[in-house]
């Protein structure tokens, strides 16, 4: 890893870092990073996982100081997410590194489909909820997904809880400690299987920590109204990813 490798690392990942907190899809930035960087498609997406922690520990925190507490709101939709994580990431890391590359391509198609489809939140929530079984499933499907790809699951969470009956700033603030939590169950996964490169996530975590914590603040202090902005920017640019302009 050269000092300009590291230079991007740390500039995206406070990038990522501040879209992820306010939407997601921060991870469309930092796995091509890692990869620029020289770390394997595979291990790229193993390595993402320590900037993702530390992203969501910061913008939790950021949250939390900013007077957004989700209390045990957040406990029927962890449990789902954790179960369909685990399996999710015990999956994708029995994958070549060609063959992750060309499912996580794909999977960029639907998620941006839903991303473009993001309910409008006025101030408590989008309606009647949907019925808790189907939350159910729909968190377990999210966990799977966010536990192999990690890729676009902020977006994917915040939808659905929307659709569980939260506001985006709330929604914003649960996805944090939610995806905190996934990547706690992911990570140790992909280090069993070697597909942890500990220098570059470091660097990129670093990166991460920080922009975590600014996006969080920024989404406490502007509420709805800059977090639906970057909503829209980091679906554009999920489309442009997916459809190779960049």
């Amino acid at each position: 890893m050269t000092t300009l490798e590291a230079v991007l690392l740390v500039v995206g990942g406070v990038g990522a870092g501040v879209v992820n907190a306010m939407a997601g899809a921060g991870s469309l930035v930092t796995v091509p990073l890692l990869v620029l960087a020289g770390v394997p498609g595979a291990t790229a997406n193993g390595t993402n996982r320590i900037g993702v922690l530390t992203q969501t520990a910061a913008a939790a925190g950021g949250f939390r100081r900013g007077g957004v507490h989700v209390g045990h709101h957040i406990v029927p939709v962890l449990i789902p997410l954790l179960a369909g994580s685990l399996v999710g990431s015990l999956a994708v890391s029995q994958l070549a590194d060609e063959t992750f590359e060309t499912i996580f391509g794909f999977l960029m198609i639907p998620l941006v489909l839903l991303g473009l489809r993001t309910p409008r939140v006025e101030e408590g929530s989008v309606g009647r909820p949907w019925p808790r079984a189907m939350q159910i499933v729909v968190f377990v499907v999210i966990g799977l997904y966010g536990g192999a790809f990690q890729a676009g699951v902020g977006l994917m969470l915040l939808v659905a809880l929307a659709h569980s009956g939260y506001d985006l700033v709330t929604g914003n603030a649960m996805k944090s400690l939610v995806v905190l939590a996934l990547t706690a169950v992911a990570l140790p996964v992909f280090m069993t299987q070697g597909l942890v490169d500990w220098g570059p996530g470091l660097v990129l975590g670093s990166g991460t920590a920080v922009g975590g914590y600014l996006g969080a603040r920024l989404a406490v202090r502007d509420g709805d109204r800059i977090v639906r902005p970057v909503l829209v920017l980091s679906v554009v640019a999920l489309a442009g990813h997916m459809l190779g302009l960049y």
